[in-house]
């Protein structure tokens, strides 16, 4: 049986199975949702909440080591929790 690897939100700091969180990548400076985006990944949790907090925090440029912009579609891949 094989467990699925533990990622970190970079929202709220929660450790939880990959494949319950929403993972980013950087695509041309800008940062998309996807499981299979090349390069780095960062993760939230499916909560709003998260999002907006590792956005603010700047978490998703730090985890990623590039500068990248979020724009407002990006919401419409979350919860309202």
């Amino acid at each position: 049986m094989s467990a699925s690897p533990v990622r970190t939100c970079a929202g709220c700091g929660r450790k939880a199975p990959q494949h319950e969180l929403l993972r980013f990548a950087a695509v041309d400076g800008s940062l998309a949702q996807g499981r299979t985006l090349p390069g780095r990944g960062v993760y939230t949790c499916l909560g709003l909440a998260c999002f907006e907090r590792a956005l603010a925090s700047r978490a998703f440029a730090r985890v990623l080591r590039t500068t990248v912009s979020a724009g407002p579609e990006l919401a419409r891949h979350y919860t309202d929790s």
